[in-house]
């Protein structure tokens, strides 16, 4: 149980470092393939000039950047080598979908008929108020064309 334990507490802080890696000429790579110090290689051929993630043998990682034209040299010497190469595969940008502004305009068409319903009911109560003001008091005040008699 302890050494399980003290297993754990040492892989914890080994598994938080990132792995940094440190720029390394084409001609090293070559010499260190050459002599079977390459653990791993992972191409990454876009954005160009591409660029490969070496893993040593004693831990060590470095950036080799190169041309296109180079790959297959690459491949081929650390197939020799024996170490694992693995090209990355950029995946494909999804195509952006077109934007619907179908709901928006459906909502704005809703908006507009309501404002016209609410202005007819209230336009539609005003002059039903004004005829009942009118008809209700039945005897007209005098105007100006008619003179007051008292």
């Amino acid at each position: 149980m302890l050494a399980a334990s003290l297993t754990l507490a040492l892989a914890a802080p080994a598994a938080a470092t990132g792995i940094h890696f440190q720029s390394e000429s084409l001609a090293a790579l070559e010499l260190q393939l050459g002599h079977r110090q390459v653990h791993a290689l992972a191409f990454h051929p876009t954005p160009a000039p591409g660029h490969i993630h070496v893993s040593m043998n004693d831990g060590k990682h470095f950036t080799v950047i190169y041309a296109a034209g180079e790959q297959p040299h690459l491949l081929a010497l650390a197939s020799a080598d024996g170490a694992r190469a693995v090209v990355a595969v950029a995946k494909p940008k999804a195509a952006a979908k077109p934007v619907h502004h179908t709901l928006r305009y459906i909502a704005g068409g809703i908006v507009i008929v309501v404002i016209i319903v609410v202005a007819a009911v209230l336009l539609a109560d005003r002059r039903r108020k004004l005829g009942e003001e009118a008809s209700s008091s039945g005897d007209t005040p005098p105007t100006k064309s008619q003179p007051d008699q008292i």
